[in-house]
């Protein structure tokens, strides 16, 4: 397994829609260790495809459910569905490893369920309600449709957002991405 370095907002294969997955190949396989390895690198609640520079239609996940669970695994061709109203709680910080260093509060579904395959072509159903988890699929998918978290900010935040990666030192545009095995995930 591989850290792989992560893609920063700008780099184009975070503005991209996915393409869905036809086969599991052995490629493929490595490329879902070395997102499991990369998030655990660099601390984080889930991350998708794009978000190591590829093109395909998946995402992992290890964070918490509404119950304090901590939940872990892979879905491929992941089909969302929201439920429960949408909240905006100024407490709940949502962030982002491809906008290093920064958090908002975003408006997202209470709940969320995820529907696709594993590794293995079996059937995955995640869902969750109130909890950590829930972000994560929306987020995650998100990611997948060539979106950030920072799309649903107001333009004012978002701003904020982008400006303040580029003081820490990261420049919004171009092809950028961090090393979770060379930075600590705390201080990006």
């Amino acid at each position: 397994m591989t850290v792989r370095p992560i893609t920063i907002v700008g780099h184009r294969a975070l503005s991209q829609r996915t393409r869905r997955v036809r086969e599991v190949t052995p490629e493929l396989r490595t490329l879902v260790a070395d997102m499991f390895e990369t998030n655990d690198a660099a601390d984080g609640a889930g991350l998708a495809a794009p978000q190591v520079g590829s093109r395909w239609r998946l995402f992992i996940y290890a964070c918490a459910d509404a119950e304090g669970i901590v939940r872990r695994g892979v879905v491929i061709n992941p089909v969302l569905e929201r439920f429960g109203g949408i909240e905006l709680d100024e407490e709940t910080i949502e962030g982002c490893l491809s906008v290093p260093g920064e958090g908002f509060p975003t408006a997202r579904h209470r709940g969320a369920r995820v529907t696709g395959t594993d590794l293995d072509g079996d059937e995955v159903v995640v869902e969750d309600e109130g909890g950590v988890l829930a972000r994560a699929l929306q987020h995650e998918v998100d990611h997948l449709d060539g979106a950030l978290y920072l799309d649903r900010l107001t333009p004012a935040r978002k701003r904020e957002a982008l400006d303040a990666v580029r003081d820490r030192g990261w420049r919004a545009g171009g092809i950028l991405t961090w090393d979770p095995r060379e930075l600590d995930a705390a201080d990006v």
